[in-house]
């Protein structure tokens, strides 16, 4: 599963002309589901999208807060085009997006997880498969992409480094061996998320 977060101060969705979901304060989510994605990509994102620090905290302080500690809102757009591949050509590729029944009831999994997790009537959704108008403040601006599925670059704690089959260490983008001689090293992060 695929998401965008975006930090927002306020977000809705229109239908026809007509508002349909919108929030306060909050977090703008595009969820997009893949052919593959189970109820455990279900558990991982859901978990990380409400336990994400993104807001300051009381004394202004960026990134120590999320939204269930100020108790803000979350409006979530399911988007299938999340999970198009654009390697090919200039047409999107939307093979890797699962099919429009098995999404619908796989999102309303998550839905259903996220109102568990949090407070029910402070998860907002869009309407499934309907062509939808979404606007947004969005604060920052402050935005993530998450992938539960995606290989995040970054070095354990003990630095040793991601090993492949047969315990031989994997050059790493961060480990030296990868870099150019005197260049600055750096921590790259996918944006994945993980157990």
């Amino acid at each position: 599963m695929r998401a965008v977060v975006q930090r927002v101060a306020s977000a809705s969705v229109t239908v026809d002309g007509k508002v349909i979901s919108d929030i306060a304060r909050g977090l703008m989510v595009l969820v997009g589901i893949g052919t593959d994605d189970t109820p455990a990509d279900v558990d991982i994102l859901s978990n990380k999208i409400l336990c994400l620090r993104v807001f300051s905290d009381a004394s202004g302080t960026m990134w120590k807060t999320s939204v269930k500690d100020i108790a803000g809102e979350v409006l979530c757009v399911s988007q299938f085009t999340l999970m198009a591949n654009t390697t090919k050509g200039n047409k999107p590729d939307f093979h890797r997006a699962m099919s429009t029944e098995s999404s619908r009831q796989l999102y309303d999994v998550f839905l259903d997880k996220m109102k568990q997790l949090y407070v029910a009537d402070r998860i907002k959704d869009g309407q499934f498969g309907a062509m939808m108008n979404v606007s947004l403040t969005n604060e920052g601006p402050v935005t993530f992409t998450l992938d539960t599925r995606k290989f995040e670059y970054v070095l354990p704690p003990n630095g040793g480094g991601a090993t492949e089959k047969g315990g031989k260490k994997r050059a790493e983008p961060g480990d030296a061996a990868s870099k150019p001689a005197g260049s600055t090293p750096t921590t790259l992060d996918s944006g994945a998320v993980g157990p």
